[in-house]
């Protein structure tokens, strides 16, 4: 199992201390990843979780250019927020500058009033296939083809591209959403599913599904990510969270790896950087280096 930590680039305590703080425990402690999470210009009423964002791709350019070890992943990019085309030349300079570290999460987002707030009302209720269609644009530009794209949203014959991702097209796209058509994205268009604040009884609900559409187009299974909070105990009608006593936590992620899930991105409640470091390095103690004894 490998492990990534998830950056304190939202809410209150988010702080360029605490990114740093967690990114250098994360490689001093050989983590494979680094994620941060994404959103623009919520509404007030989500202004306690995400009113305070570090912008997600600048934010891991950032950390890249520090800490040369770590793979810097996105859980999730709002993709329908943004135009595609710019999206995939920041996505494709940062892959370049980071020597193919990139890992791409996407999704479409929630918040009817963040797109309204971007100048994209008009895209919401079509936010899944603005998605779809982005992931074939994105591959279409990143493989060097100076071929036509034709698209709903998009199209372009006279263009030229570069420069290219280091990992070329295959620049690792994970999908996350909890949503069917999320599912079924994931195994025909993905390489990856990033499941969000869900337990191995859930995930092994959706992993047919996924299975499903891979089949329906010849494609492979796509690998499992999930993301979880380390909490002291579960709350009620929060999602699910890694909580209890070390064994529980260890007993939980091996039923995560018995489904197939390969990464486990975690969440800290700590925002002060010594205690998040300290909370890091304790379950680093006594949670990973158990699942590896």
């Amino acid at each position: 199992m490998k492990f990534g930590l998830i950056l304190r680039n939202t809410g209150p305590g988010s702080s360029r201390e605490a990114i740093e703080a967690g990114a250098e425990t994360a490689e001093r402690l050989g983590w494979e990843t680094v994620w941060t999470t994404d959103h623009v210009l919520v509404p007030h009423a989500a202004a306690a979780e995400y009113g305070r964002t570090f912008e997600a791709i600048a934010t891991l350019a950032w950390v890249g250019a520090r800490y040369r070890r770590l793979r810097l992943g996105a859980s999730v990019i709002v993709v329908p927020l943004r135009n595609a085309v710019l999206l995939a030349k920041e996505l494709a300079t940062l892959d370049a500058l980071s020597d193919g570290r990139l890992i791409v999460g996407v999704g479409v987002g929630w918040n009817e009033t963040e797109y309204a707030n971007l100048g994209a009302a008009d895209r919401f209720h079509r936010r899944g296939s603005y998605l779809d269609e982005t992931i074939r644009l994105w591959r279409h530009l990143w493989s060097g083809s100076t071929e036509p794209f034709v698209g709903v949203f998009h199209g372009f014959s006279d263009f030229v591209f570069g420069p290219l991702p280091a990992q070329g097209d295959r620049v690792p796209i994970v999908v996350g959403g909890a949503s069917d058509a999320a599912l079924r994205r994931a195994g025909a268009l993905g390489d990856g599913y990033h499941a969000t604040r869900s337990g191995p009884e859930t995930l092994a609900r959706r992993i047919p599904i996924i299975r499903a559409a891979a089949d329906s187009v010849g494609r492979p299974m796509p690998g499992l990510s999930v993301r979880v909070a380390v909490t002291g105990q579960r709350v009620e009608d929060a999602g699910y969270s890694l909580a209890g006593d070390p064994e529980s936590m260890v007993s939980d992620i091996r039923a995560f790896e018995a489904l197939g899930v390969e990464h486990v991105a975690v969440v800290f409640e700590p925002t002060q950087p010594a205690e998040l470091m300290a909370a890091i390095e304790c379950f680093d103690g006594e949670v990973v280096k158990a699942l590896a004894g």
